[in-house]
């Protein structure tokens, strides 16, 4: 399990650098992890390279000192190989890295061509813009060469944020991440600049309060001798517009819990295998059976609405808020030791963070910082979702289909949440398994489906986890 958490764990640069001193307080001397680490990313290429020609460009860091191994190793396996350094290294192992290599360094692409070019300028400690002879040298080679390979992160990203410090930088066709996944390889727009993602484990074991990236969960099926009480009782609120409460119930009926029930005053046409009570919202809520509720989609935004939150506040099960139950919650009204959950999309989150009096910037620091404000587990949903929870766990989505991007779907997450809280999760790993499953749903119906297709795939994506 150990070995698994360190795989899928996020980390910033610092803590890739204390995991890194751990492994040389245990006796493993730096230049010994520099030649482990680059002989392994050098199969790598060696095996992309495919008997192409490699030209390595290295930094004056030790990201260089890895692609003076990394050109070594090349080199030993048969293939012709060119280095570039504008720079002398400048750290003890990459001085040592570039005697192990003993041949040519050229100090500028000049008219350099080949097949395949590895950036190993700067790695994931880079923090400022590079400069405009070395953001030149680097598209230049780019440009010249038919295939290229990022060591790590590729120079010009800054690896704790994803952004992109220079620009016009190179498309990378394969990034090869050492020891551990950084923040750039999980969120826009660095992301993008990566193409395909790999990593390369060097022995970094898992980092105490490390983000992680959402992977498949593991559910369990019904036991011989549960019930539709003991699978859990999801309740949905309905409101104005019904469609949006009654997709995610269709949605939370998929997703494993045992009994789901719509609320709502009336509603005129439902799939025959819902239970609807139709009252008083707050009356209905008081049914302590209830496992978790769902507030929001279709909720709309008015004094009645604003009173079926504060009902659904106040019922002992847990609480999944969406849509537009995310503009009519304050500071004052939750209850921290309530387990809640949080789905906003961008312009929620924007309404939230107002209404918390919350200022930061960024998806996640703004994730992190409402949840620490309000108590809520935060879905920040988006090309890189993020949830957050106020006890410190961060964990990052992959990417998803963008055929996503349709009106309903987050309906459909909402409606995963709900039911997984039912079922036992607490609000922070069912929002992780709702993301997962809401993904491979997506992914199980291909292009161009439904809200309703949707849902109705879900069964399968929970077949995978089983």
């Amino acid at each position: 399990m150990a070995a698994d958490r360190a795989l899928c764990q996020v980390l910033t640069a610092q803590q890739m650098r204390d995991a890194e001193q751990r492994i040389f307080d245990a006796g493993m001397p730096e230049f010994d992890l520099m030649q482990l680490a680059a002989g392994r990313v050098a199969e790598w290429v060696r095996r992309l390279a495919a008997g192409r020609s490699v030209t390595v460009l290295c930094g004056p860091g030790n990201n260089g000192g890895d692609g003076y191994v990394i050109a070594h190793c090349l080199r030993e396996f048969g293939l012709k190989v060119t280095v570039i350094a504008p720079q002398p290294p400048k750290r003890t192992s990459a001085r040592k890295a570039l005697e192990l290599w003993n041949g040519e360094v050229l100090t500028s692409g000049g008219s350099v061509q080949g097949e395949v070019f590895v950036d190993c300028l700067f790695g994931s400690g880079l923090t400022r813009k590079l400069s405009g002879e070395h953001s030149l040298l680097l598209r230049d080679l780019a440009q010249r060469h038919q295939f290229v390979i990022a060591l790590d992160v590729p120079s010009g990203v800054a690896s704790d944020s994803g952004k992109i410090l220079n620009e016009h930088l190179p498309q990378s066709d394969v990034t090869l991440a050492v020891g551990a996944w950084k923040f750039a390889h999980c969120l826009l727009p660095a992301r993008e600049k990566m193409g395909t993602r790999r990593i390369v484990p060097i022995g970094v074991n898992a980092v105490e309060a490390a983000a992680e990236q959402v992977v498949r969960p593991q559910i369990k099926p019904p036991s011989s001798t549960d019930h539709k009480y003991t699978r859990g009782l999801a309740a949905i609120v309905g409101g104005d517009m019904a469609g949006a409460s009654l997709l995610a119930s269709e949605a939370a009926m998929r997703a494993g819990a045992g009994y789901v029930k719509f609320l709502a005053q009336h509603v005129s046409a439902k799939p025959p295998e819902l239970v609807v009570e139709a009252g008083d919202v707050a009356d209905l809520l008081a049914d302590k059976r209830i496992n978790a509720v769902l507030i929001g989609p279709g909720l709309a935004r008015h004094e009645g609405s604003l009173r079926a939150v504060e009902a659904a506040l106040k019922c002992t099960g847990g609480l999944v808020l969406d849509a537009d139950a995310l503009h009519l919650i304050g500071p004052d009204m939750l209850d921290r030791d309530k387990p809640m959950l949080a789905t906003p999309h961008d312009g929620e989150l924007d309404a939230l963070c107002r209404n918390f009096a919350v200022v930061a910037e960024g998806r996640m620091a703004r994730a992190k910082a409402l949840c620490a404000r309000s108590g809520m587990v935060i879905c920040a949903k988006g090309p890189d979702t993020i949830i957050a929870s106020p006890d410190g766990r961060v964990a990052i989505a992959p990417p998803a289909l963008s055929w996503l991007s349709t009106a309903g779907t987050g309906d459909v997450l909402a409606g995963i949440a709900v039911s997984r809280m039912a079922v036992g999760s607490d609000p922070f790993m069912a929002a992780c398994e709702a993301v997962w499953l809401h993904g491979e749903a997506a992914r199980i119906c291909g292009p161009a489906f439904t809200p309703r297709e949707l849902a109705h795939a879900i069964p399968s994506a929970l077949s995978r986890c089983l």
